[in-house]
């Protein structure tokens, strides 16, 4: 394929005979090329399939590249390499990091789903305290979360203690949900 070829190199990603007759006078080259900078040959025959994928990718923007096709080509072929070495840097050093480092047994599982399960209805409870009014919340935060009784809450709020006991009330009314009550039922005794 000659520079007089170049329009059937654009058309490699839809016409089913360039892309054969293309590849056909380039795989040789290509696998070779591959094969010189990567020692593994499964690795190489994949990264050849992939320069190949690439050309099909890349070939509607061909503008006939200085030296042709071929140097075209070649430029993608080291481009494929070039990810393959980053990418395999990456998992060498994602390994190295947990190298050494224990796996995670069923015991670990299970606490880490048991963590999971009370974040989760920790995530709840937040989204039902926001939307209860401030005056309601921050009694009841106080109370149930910081551990003051409800006279020290209503003093720190500058209410009385009547009134922070009917908010902590209706607070508490209002977060009725099983899966709460052993937060939100926390009585200290004013």
């Amino acid at each position: 394929m000659g520079s007089g070829d170049e329009p059937s190199v654009r058309s490699i990603g839809t016409d089913q005979a360039a892309f054969s007759a293309f590849y056909r006078v380039h795989v040789g080259e290509v696998t070779r090329f591959v094969a010189r900078r990567v020692a593994d040959p499964q690795l190489a025959a994949d990264l050849t399939a992939e320069v190949f994928l690439a050309v099909i990718e890349a070939a509607p923007g061909y503008r006939g590249a200085a030296g042709g096709p071929r140097t075209w080509l070649f430029g993608i072929a080291r481009n494929v390499i070039a990810a393959e070495f980053r990418r395999s840097a990456r998992e060498r050093r994602a390994e190295a990091l947990i190298a050494g480092r224990r796996l995670l047994d069923a015991e670990d599982i299970d606490r880490l789903v048991a963590k999971i399960d009370a974040a989760r209805q920790v995530r709840a409870l937040h989204e039902e305290l926001r939307a209860l009014p401030e005056g309601e919340r921050a009694v009841l935060e106080l109370v149930a979360v910081d551990g003051l009784t409800v006279a020290e809450a209503a003093a720190a709020l500058g209410i009385r203690p009547v009134a922070a006991r009917v908010r902590l009330h209706r607070a508490r009314r209002a977060l009725r949900p099983e899966s709460f009550r052993p937060v939100i039922e926390t009585e200290v005794v004013s």
